[in-house]
């Protein structure tokens, strides 16, 4: 059945507030949701799936509980201050625990290293690599803190609505080497091929390759040391849940199963979407969580756009594909961390396939999420739950997942039992398997990109698109595709900068 809505573009009947519809329900959404929800805005948020969190959706298979996607919480004022904006505090409601290590790393040849903030427990683990690095160590992270302070404390909550504000930011930026990569950066100071491993992979949880993304993501270092690596109490799912309950707190609503066919557009302005069952919901504020990418390729009609033309957007450069097996085992792993990120015998090589040659490797990097170690209640008794994620080509490559899925799958298998897991293959009772095509298909991601377009140099900041659309007024995006970027304190901060360039919503009275 088509419903009505009692408002027309733009304006608001006496009495009531004007409407804000939100496309997506992932961090990004449900963040942009609750600051305009606190600006005097009617918010609707609309989701295709069947729950909340987009990538950070939660499967539950046979009593085990898998976070889908983000698993690593920084930078948790920017949930502190989501709560407080709802007259609600985030420590009373969520529990989020600080990781020791933060990550442990496993080099192929069965090397360990334990990364935390602690600058004395990394410099000692460096020592035993290579003791000419300590010095290094510190004068990396003096620079990751100078970037961070230009990168992450002035700009990453700042629009880039025009090109004088890249201008005004290029002296600090040409200071801070942006034009090298991070790999390049981290090889400044540090000499040891080991360690240099060890400070740069962090571009690849947010979808870059180390050896081609600006060194402006070096600022991840000091980040990570100044608030920590968090993980929550019934895991992610127990965040976007959170976040839910303080957007209904609002009187705001979530709408599931809803996909949006089309951003309704009038005289260069939003007014509102078309849903694929044909209703219409006007709107002054429309607000795309949905892959940057895709709302300009398939939500709003090419007509309305100049500027992310289909050929801009089939042209960009996009980051890697994801393969994510969730598995379940009768028997626990106490000796595994929460996070563990496992080395292949190629770094540089491994990434070049990847992202360049765009083929899967007979061999792999893995990053293993074992969240059983610090909340058991996440599978049942005696069990652990993990899900082990492969950085793979995104489908612009020519890997045909219905024929190599499964046999990648058991490659890993054999390769965690192997190492890590101890008879694994035979320990297995839940598993699930998502590679890039899921991510396609189910969470329309363009190309089946695990983290929209890849954060080089010129596809960030007002390169990227942006927060306030170029193309059409009314228009907002959030998420990993615009601006600040992916991680989940990148998309937090792309919903912070909707506070700067949303009107008021006593605009539209």
């Amino acid at each position: 059945m088509t419903l009505a809505t009692s408002q027309t573009s733009g304006h608001t009947p006496a009495g009531s507030k004007p409407q804000a519809v939100i496309i997506g329900s992932g961090f990004g959404g449900l963040a942009a949701a609750i600051r305009l929800g606190a600006r005097g805005y009617q918010v609707t948020v609309l989701e295709r799936l069947d729950a909340p969190g987009g990538r950070a959706y939660v499967h539950k298979i046979d009593g085990f509980t898998f976070d889908a996607g983000p698993t690593i919480i920084t930078a948790p004022f920017l949930l502190d201050e989501l709560w407080g904006l709802c007259g609600r505090t985030f420590s009373e409601e969520i529990d989020i625990r600080l990781m020791d290590p933060f990550y442990r790393i496993r080099f192929d040849d069965g090397k360990v290293f334990d990364y935390n903030g602690d600058a004395d427990a990394v410099k000692a683990q460096i020592a035993k690599f290579s003791p000419r690095d300590v010095d290094g160590y510190d004068r990396f992270m003096e620079h990751s803190q100078a970037i961070f302070k230009v990168g992450f404390e002035q700009l990453g909550h700042v629009p880039f609505n025009s090109w004088t504000d890249m201008l005004k930011i290029v002296p600090d930026m040409i200071t801070l080497g942006s034009h090298r990569s991070v790999y390049a950066m981290v090889s400044k100071y540090i000499k040891d091929p080991y360690i240099r491993q060890v400070l740069s992979f962090h571009p690849l949880l947010i979808g870059g390759n180390p050896f081609s993304v600006t060194s402006i993501y070096t600022l991840i270092s000091f980040l990570e040391r100044r608030w920590g690596v968090h993980s929550a109490i019934g895991g992610t799912g127990a965040l976007v849940n959170g976040m839910v309950s303080l957007i209904e707190g609002q009187g705001g609503t979530i709408r599931y199963r809803e996909e949006v066919e089309q951003i309704l557009v009038k005289n260069g302005t939003a007014t509102g979407v078309r849903l694929k069952s044909g209703e219409t919901i006007d709107a002054p504020v429309v607000v795309s969580n949905a892959d940057a990418a895709w709302t300009y390729r398939y939500l709003l009609p090419a007509e309305h756009r100049s500027h992310w033309t289909d050929q801009k957007i089939d042209r960009a450069q996009y980051s890697n594909g994801l393969f994510v097996w969730y598995f379940g085992t009768k028997r626990q792993y106490p000796d595994v961390a929460h996070h563990t990120i496992l080395l292949g015998p190629r770094y540089k090589g491994l990434l070049d396939d990847i992202f360049k040659n765009k083929r899967l490797a007979d061999d792999f990097s893995l990053y293993l999420h074992r969240p059983t170690a610090t909340d058991p209640g996440l599978a049942p008794e005696g069990c652990d739950a993990f899900y082990v994620l492969a950085p793979v080509p995104h489908l612009k490559g020519d890997v045909d997942w219905e024929k190599e899925a499964e046999p990648f799958r058991a490659r890993i298998a054999r390769y965690l039992s192997e190492t890590v897991l101890p008879g694994l293959e035979d320990e297995i009772v839940a598993s699930l398997v998502t590679t890039p095509r899921d991510f396609q298909d189910r969470l329309l991601s363009y190309n089946g990109a695990g983290f929209s377009l890849e954060p080089i140099l010129l596809q960030s900041a007002w390169f990227r698109p942006h927060n306030a659309s170029e193309e059409v007024k009314g228009l907002y995006l959030v998420g990993a595709g615009t601006h600040p970027g992916a991680g989940v304190p990148g998309v937090l901060s792309s919903a912070r900068v909707l506070d700067t360039v949303v009107p008021d919503a006593s605009t539209y009275a």
